[in-house]
C-alpha cells in the first residue's frame, strides 16, 4: 500500500497510541531527529503526526488544536503509569542521538534477562522522556 506522500506504508499494527502532545513541533524534533522514527502521514491544520519505526507505530496529537478526546485533567509529566517500548535492532545509535543532544536518560542503557515461561529473554534497553513526560523504553533483543 502506498501513501499519499508516495511512501510505501508498513504493515498497519493492531494497537497504535495517540499521544496527546504540547508542542507538535518539539514532539517531533525528539520522536524523528532523535529518536529515528519517520512520518508516514500528518495533518499540520490539525497539529496530528503518524509515526513509524519498524512496526512501532505511535500516533501525535497536539493539545487544543483539532479534536483532542480528554477524560480527564492533563498534569505533566503525561502519561504517567504506562511506558511505551520500541523495538530496535540495537539501542546505540539512539542513544548516541540522545547523548548528542543532551538529552537526559530516566534509566542508562542495561542489560536485562525476563522470565518468559520456560525460558528467558535477554534485551539491551534503556529508558527516556520525551518532551512531555512519556516514557519510552528502548529495547533490542540480545542473542
Amino acid at each position: 500500500m502506498t501513501s499519499p506522500s508516495g511512501k510505501v506504508a508498513p504493515l498497519a499494527p493492531g494497537l497504535v497510541p495517540e499521544l496527546l502532545v504540547t508542542d507538535l513541533v518539539t514532539s517531533l524534533h525528539f520522536w524523528v531527529t532523535l529518536c529515528g522514527f519517520e512520518i508516514l502521514y500528518d495533518r499540520p491544520e490539525e497539529g496530528f503526526a503518524y509515526l513509524h519505526s519498524r512496526t512501532a507505530h505511535v500516533m501525535l496529537e497536539q493539545i487544543g488544536v483539532g479534536r483532542n478526546w480528554i477524560p480527564g485533567s492533563l498534569e505533566s509529566p503525561l502519561g504517567r503509569g504506562v511506558n511505551f517500548q520500541v523495538g530496535v535492532p540495537t539501542i546505540a545509535p539512539v542513544v548516541e542521538r540522545l547523548a548528542a543532544a543532551g538529552w537526559l536518560l530516566f534509566m542508562a542503557p542495561e542489560t536485562k534477562w525476563y522470565q518468559t515461561g520456560d525460558t528467558e529473554a535477554g534485551v539491551s534497553q534503556f529508558l527516556v522522556q520525551d518532551p512531555d513526560g512519556y516514557l519510552i523504553r528502548f529495547a533490542s533483543p540480545l542473542k
